[in-house]
């Protein structure tokens, strides 16, 4: 088998690129042009499925603005609990088998998501953070230079996947996650869905993907208290820090170890 995890072929990368390429652009013209009319909270959804990282950038810059709000809060959440709907939408289109193994887990951290954003907004009022219709989109996902950046992650990552499992083992696999968590979940997201292939390996390779969505809830919450501040950012950057704990909790279940 050596070598086997090495090749990637010219065909997987342009795959990877076009599948997440696509998914993000439908999600950035839906939210660029029919959310702002719907409000926050539907923008945020749209958002998660575009880049839960760089919409929870935009609306903890806006919450540091305003003050803070419950319906932001509840929008930060969101925005990330549609993530892990994101995970396994791409994770199901590349390797059935993997993302039966995640669906329990993230479909578990989905609810939790949704429950902790609805407890968020319904603990404020109904006024309307300003400018809260506004949350779009900061770049096209089809630009040149986003594809290009997408497609040296996905290359880089699947080589360090092969070179990682071959000289150090699978278990190498999830220290490369948590590292992938804090640049992009998608191209470690592809590369294990497009290898991992028998019992072992998918649950091998449902964990490490596991740590990577928590490892970018964490920097999330860092974020979080980075742009938003302490006053504003307290609360939804703890929500996040929860899903994150959620997320490690099933990374042990999913490896039978709880």
């Amino acid at each position: 088998h050596e070598g086997e995890h090495d090749a990637i072929t010219p065909y997987q990368v342009w795959l990877a690129v076009v599948v997440v390429s696509t998914l993000s652009y439908a999600s950035y013209l839906v939210q660029r042009f029919l959310a702002p009319r719907h409000g926050l909270l539907y923008s945020a959804a749209l958002g998660g499925l575009y880049s839960s990282t760089a919409t929870t950038v935009v609306l903890s810059r806006r919450a540091r603005a305003s003050g803070g709000a419950p319906m932001l809060d509840a929008a930060l959440v969101l925005s990330t609990s549609v993530m892990f709907l994101r995970i396994l939408i791409v994770v199901a289109i590349f390797n059935l088998d993997l993302a039966k193994v995640l669906a329990p887990s993230l479909l578990a951290l989905l609810v939790g998501g949704l429950v902790i954003a609805a407890a968020l907004y319904w603990r404020g009022n109904d006024a309307r953070p300003q400018g809260a219709d506004e949350v779009l989109p900061p770049s096209n996902p089809l630009e040149i230079q986003t594809a290009l950046v997408f497609a040296l992650l996905f290359i880089t990552l699947s080589l360090a996947v092969g070179w990682a499992r071959a000289e150090f083992g699978e278990e190498s696999l999830f220290v490369l996650a948590a590292l992938a968590g804090i640049t992009d979940v998608d191209p470690l997201v592809l590369s294990i869905a497009q290898e991992a292939h028998g019992a072992s390996p998918l649950a091998m390779g449902a964990a490490a993907i596991l740590i990577a969505a928590a490892s970018n809830n964490l920097l999330k919450g860092a974020y979080t208290l980075s742009f938003a501040g302490r006053a504003a950012g307290g609360v939804p950057a703890l929500a996040l820090l929860g899903l994150a704990l959620g997320g490690i909790g099933a990374v042990f279940l999913t490896l039978g170890l709880a």
